[in-house]
């Protein structure tokens, strides 16, 4: 993902990295669909598999699945693994928001 910084770069944004074959990444999968159709959320929200970009999930020490990042204006400021529910990634937004 050549434009990884680009995405990022201003307000806060939301990455989950996930995999096909993870079975709690198709749990936050339903979890980040549900933000992204939320309209009170005004974060950027990227998915990224790691399958497909793994020079960044190395570059980013992606150590387990799912793992979610949140920037803000390009700056790493949190990062969870696991599952984690709607009122919990809505939390870690509005920190920054």
């Amino acid at each position: 993902m050549n434009n990884f910084d680009e995405q990022v770069k201003e307000g806060v944004s939301l990455v989950d990295f996930y995999a096909n074959w993870c079975g709690p990444c198709k749990i936050v999968g339903n979890t980040i669909k549900e933000l992204e159709n939320d309209k009170t959320i005004t974060a950027n929200i990227i998915k990224i598999d790691v399958d497909e970009e793994t020079e960044l999930a190395t570059k980013l020490k992606i150590r387990s699945l799912p793992t979610i990042l949140i920037y803000k204006d390009g700056e790493e400021m949190d990062r969870v693994s696991g599952v984690k529910s709607k009122k919990e990634l809505t939390e870690l937004i509005a920190k920054l928001s």
